[in-house]
């Protein structure tokens, strides 16, 4: 990070040591990207003190962040979700699983949100007991549901809100939706598969019914928000999950298609004049994959990082004293190549894949 940018030794959950920051600094605008940070109300924090930021308050967060609230928040609001429980205790989650019809998917309640789809109630019940012994005071418990997996990400001031993108995801970390289930380990933009009435439904269903909510609530939600969902049918789909910001995964895919300055559209939002200056946000007709990169092990060269075509977002990546890129163990890196066409796109994120090639790499090859 060194290399791009001035490195400061502030917490992101320390809105306190943020603002005065920003302000000995007169930053104009700050933008909150990570969950950790919003919890904290560096929302709350910032406007308070006069200081302009884009980013929800923890209060209307609290319906996205938190797994069981926003369950509750979207059942109560009649939108298509999975059927699911919340247990407490992990003698009551068992019962449950017993009775429960497979696959299924279970999780804990908050960050960073550990998830396993099971296919029969001895892994279920394992699982579940699993996160009650670390300390997870509730588990969630939710039907898995098939289908083509998207995002409708919209960005919104709170009481205007304009579509941003459609991405196709990838949760599963092995071909074929094998392995593990995650938020995320690889993306194309724009999702062709997705209809415009589609995408109309889940914005009248989903999307404006949330922000009418919260503002209800006096909690309006500022920022960008993402809709997890599966397409069940021709015009069916089910939500899944509530996501504040871009995930890392789909970012820089999702920057490719936008056109604007999106410091203007994020202080058009922060400073009120959102809908006064925006009707819709302009994009472009470009295609853009993204592929996580990881690693079964640490300390391993990647090679010719410098000679890849595709747009690199580190996650978790060092250098040693040769300058060389070394790897952790797990997410290192997201390749994202943008091209006029999906399949070109995939082309040059293929090859650029071959290229930096390391032993231990773990990369979903169906992407590409």
């Amino acid at each position: 990070m060194q290399e791009f940018a001035q490195s400061i030794d502030i917490r992101e959950d320390d809105p306190y040591g943020l603002l005065k920051f920003a302000v000995e600094n007169e930053i104009d605008l700050t933008i909150a990207i990570t969950e950790r940070a919003i919890k904290s109300d560096i929302a709350a924090v910032f406007q308070a003190n006069g200081k302009a930021i884009f980013a929800p308050s923890a209060q209307s967060a609290g319906y996205i962040i938190n797994k069981s609230q926003s369950k509750r928040f979207l059942y109560k609001l009649k939108a298509p979700i999975p059927r699911f429980g919340i247990f407490e205790k992990f003698q009551i989650a068992s019962e449950y699983l017993k009775e429960a019809n497979y696959p299924l998917v279970v999780r804990c309640d908050n960050f960073p949100y550990d998830r396993l789809c099971c296919v029969n109630y001895e892994t279920a019940k394992n699982y579940a007991q699993e996160l009650f012994m670390r300390g997870e005071k509730k588990v969630l418990v939710e039907e898995y549901i098939y289908g083509h997996e998207f995002t409708v990400y919209v960005v919104t001031d709170g009481y205007h809100a304009i579509p941003l993108s459609v991405v196709s995801n990838f949760k599963f970390t092995e071909s074929g939706n094998g392995g593990f289930l995650t938020n995320g380990v690889g993306a194309y933009v724009p999702d062709y598969r997705i209809s415009q009435e589609i995408i109309d439904k889940l914005f009248q269903e989903v999307v404006l019914n949330v922000l009418n909510s919260l503002e209800k609530r006096g909690a309006p939600y500022l920022g960008i928000l993402g809709v997890d969902a599966v397409l069940t049918g021709p015009e069916t789909y089910t939500c899944l999950d509530l996501k504040p910001f871009l995930q890392e995964f789909d970012a820089q895919a999702v920057i490719n298609m936008v056109e604007e300055n999106l410091i203007e559209l994020f202080e058009a939002c922060a400073n009120g004049f959102f809908a006064d200056e925006y009707e819709d946000i302009i994009t472009n007709d470009s295609c853009s994959v993204s592929c996580l990169i990881r690693s079964a092990s640490e300390g391993i060269v990647i090679p010719n990082l410098d000679c890849v075509d595709s747009e690199v977002s580190f996650i978790n990546v060092s250098r040693n004293k040769y300058y060389e890129y070394i790897t952790s163990k797990g997410s290192n890196l997201v390749l994202t190549s943008c091209a006029k066409t999906i399949t070109r796109a995939k082309k040059i994120l293929a090859e650029d894949i071959n290229l930096i090639k390391f032993s231990a790499m773990k990369y979903r090859g169906d992407i590409i």
